[in-house]
Order: structure tokens, then sequence, then C-alpha cells
């Protein structure tokens, strides 16, 4: 295959980052996207901490990324305080997808349309790999943490709600 099946796939390739993509069947009628990839993904060798959502949030009109555990509630305040920004809210899903170029449930960090500022829950560091997004769903991609941090230029800090 010539060309990547995604833009997260087109720039792990791109940056020459070692990667794995992994696939699971995605039922169009589930909505709890994160739920699915951990039921298809967890097992003997992935905890279920190591797979990560991406989450958009927003200041104002200024869009963000937060990538997090996928059974983990998101701390905005933390999130806020992580991206240097006063408060957050999540983003309305138009205006995720529109700048991602991803749908909902498919948004990857990696590859979008219009980089945001990033952060990453600081406990993909304890990993040797993490799971997240490839840009579409029913697909993730299993890389070395600090490779996203790197690639999406993004901080680290604990996101977790309490």
């Amino acid at each position: 295959m010539s060309r990547a099946a995604t833009p997260a796939i087109a720039a792990l390739v791109a940056a020459g980052t070692p990667h794995e993509v992994l696939r699971y069947h995605h039922d169009p009628r589930n909505e709890s996207y994160g739920d699915e990839a951990v039921a298809a993904l967890a097992g003997e060798s992935v905890v279920l901490e190591q797979i990560f959502k991406t989450l958009i949030i927003a200041s104002g009109s200024v869009l963000a990324v937060a990538v997090l555990p996928v059974p983990w509630k998101l701390s905005l305040k933390a999130a806020a305080a992580a991206l240097g920004l006063s408060k957050v809210a999540m983003a309305d899903q138009a205006a995720a997808e529109r700048a991602t170029g991803y749908v909902l449930g498919g948004i990857s960090p990696l590859g979008q349309r219009k980089r945001l500022p990033t952060v990453v829950d600081a406990s993909a560091l304890s990993f040797e790999k993490m799971l997240c997004s490839a840009g579409k769903r029913g697909w993730d991609v299993a890389l070395v943490p600090q490779d996203l941090v790197r690639l999406t230029q993004a901080v680290t800090a604990d996101l977790r709600a309490v």
C-alpha cells in the first residue's frame, strides 16, 4: 500500500516512527467508542489504562487536545492548567471534526488537519507502548508514548479527575 490509510498513519510513516496498526470490529450502532476499543483490545498484553482516548476541548474559540486513558474522566481544570488556558470545556462535535479532519470516535491526536495544542496524560510515559486512535473508528495505533508526545509537541500532565 503506497498511500497510508489515514492521516494519522501517514504522519507516523512520514516521521519514520515505529508503530503497529490494530484493527477491531466497530459496530456503527455503538457510540461508546472508547469502551468498544477497550473491549476489543484489552487483554493479556494490553491493560485498560494503556488504551487512550482523544478529546477535543475548547477555551472560547481556541481548541486543544487532551489524551488520557479511556476509563478515566478528564479533569478540565488540569487540562486547562497544563495548556496555560484559564478555563476549558468539551468542544462542540462539529468544531472538533472540522479542526481535526476526523469524525467523532475516530479522532486521532496525530495527523490532524490543524495542529492543536496537546496535553497527554503523564501516565502514558509509564508504558512501553500506548494505544490511541489511528484516525478511523475501529482502528488504533500502538506506539511509544514519547513518540506521540514528540510528534504532537505535547505537554504531559496528570489529567485524571478525582
